[in-house]
């Protein structure tokens, strides 16, 4: 055979594994770029998905905050109105009239009120975004530390009352960003809302197998970052599922408190603000049973906000409280007590209401 046809042979074969390499090539690097392309999109949705159900904490907590700080605040300008409307009636009155409800509860409605007041003139006031968010995991941490320390923050003042505050929120959600946090990312404690991926470029490599083996990589990291994701939507929807239980309960209760709050605000303004004469009985009777059915839905409500959302550690020496984490690094909710706290709450207001519809209400 001539040489020159051998030499012509061995190109055209050289060239056709060549060409047969280069397609490969391109089949490998297309293979890896529609890894990535599916993955970024799956990736793209569940993050999309996961960022609505935690906004959706995030308004429910704020709606929840604002709702225990309206009603906290209320209970201070209740308590003012009603212990002027109570020295009125013991002045025109030959008996020291007290009031039925133990003092420990009355204790406990002030300290919310308290709180709720020193809540709202530190981190209300400082502008903070998500403030009214937070107070739905600070007032049951108060509580909390109250309990454990003997030293409730109500009872501090100024920057003391702001440091304590702060601590108690706990070492999560400081690590989250303070009050400021987002609801979302304030209850997941250490769990990361959007796992961060360790992808670099989303895997990308000019060398067809490197660029498979790195897609295949990003893909399995996509997967993980996914079940995880998965975690925190399962976790944040039972969060939501308790903070929209706590605010029906307490916006019902805080309705029928209102109605008892609008008519001592009228019998203060005819007798202590607008009185000279002495208090007839039956107006003074009707006066104490209003402050005293007003007491006890406070109470009621007051159990339910001091109730903590989460399960905590004891409060250290300095106040500082821990919220206890599960294995994937959420905090863990407290199930047991805030069933209970709903449930004995509830039957407690609807005791009160059969008792009261038929008599108390008809002379509002």
């Amino acid at each position: 055979m001539p040489i020159p046809f051998i030499i012509a042979g061995a190109a055209a074969v050289a060239a056709a594994v060549g060409g047969k390499k280069a397609y490969d090539g391109y089949q490998t690097k297309s293979e890896a770029d529609d890894i990535i392309e599916r993955a970024k999109s799956r990736y793209a949705v569940r993050e999309k998905q996961l960022k609505n159900v935690s906004e959706s904490t995030e308004e429910k907590l704020q709606n929840l905050g604002e709702l225990e700080l309206k009603i906290g605040e209320s209970f201070g300008e209740f308590k003012t109105i009603s212990q002027e409307l109570l020295n009125k009636l013991n002045q025109d009155s030959d008996k020291d009239i007290q009031l039925s409800i133990p003092e420990y509860k009355l204790k406990k409605i002030e300290q919310l009120a308290l709180s709720a007041m020193d809540f709202l003139g530190t981190a209300v006031a400082s502008g903070a975004a998500g403030a009214a968010a937070s107070f739905a995991v600070y007032s049951g941490v108060m509580a909390f530390a109250a309990a454990s320390t003997g030293t409730p923050v109500a009872a501090l003042s100024g920057a003391a009352a702001y440091n304590a505050t702060m601590a108690a929120i706990g070492g999560g959600a400081l690590s989250a960003g303070g009050l400021g946090m987002a609801g979302g990312a304030m209850i997941l404690g250490a769990a990361a809302a959007a796992p961060a991926l360790l992808i670099a470029g989303w895997a990308y490599a000019s060398h067809a197998e490197k660029a498979l083996e790195n897609a295949k990589k990003a893909r399995k990291e996509v997967d993980e970052a996914i079940k995880k994701m998965d975690l925190s939507e399962n976790y944040l929807q039972s969060t939501n599922g308790y903070v929209e239980k706590i605010h029906s309960l307490l916006d019902t209760i805080n309705k029928t408190f209102n109605v008892y709050f609008c008519k001592l605000k009228k019998l203060h303004e005819k007798i202590v603000i607008n009185g000279g004469e002495k208090v007839a009985n039956a107006l003074s009777e009707k006066s104490l049973r209003i402050i005293h059915n007003g007491y006890l839905l406070a109470a009621l409500m007051t159990d339910i906000i001091s109730t903590p959302l989460f399960v905590l550690k004891e409060a250290s020496s300095d106040g500082a409280i821990e919220i206890e984490v599960d294995e994937n690094g959420f905090n863990v909710i407290n199930q047991e007590g805030l069933d209970s706290v709903l449930c004995d709450k509830y039957d407690e207001y609807s005791n009160f209401k059969n008792e009261n519809d038929e008599t108390d209400f008809m002379i509002l």
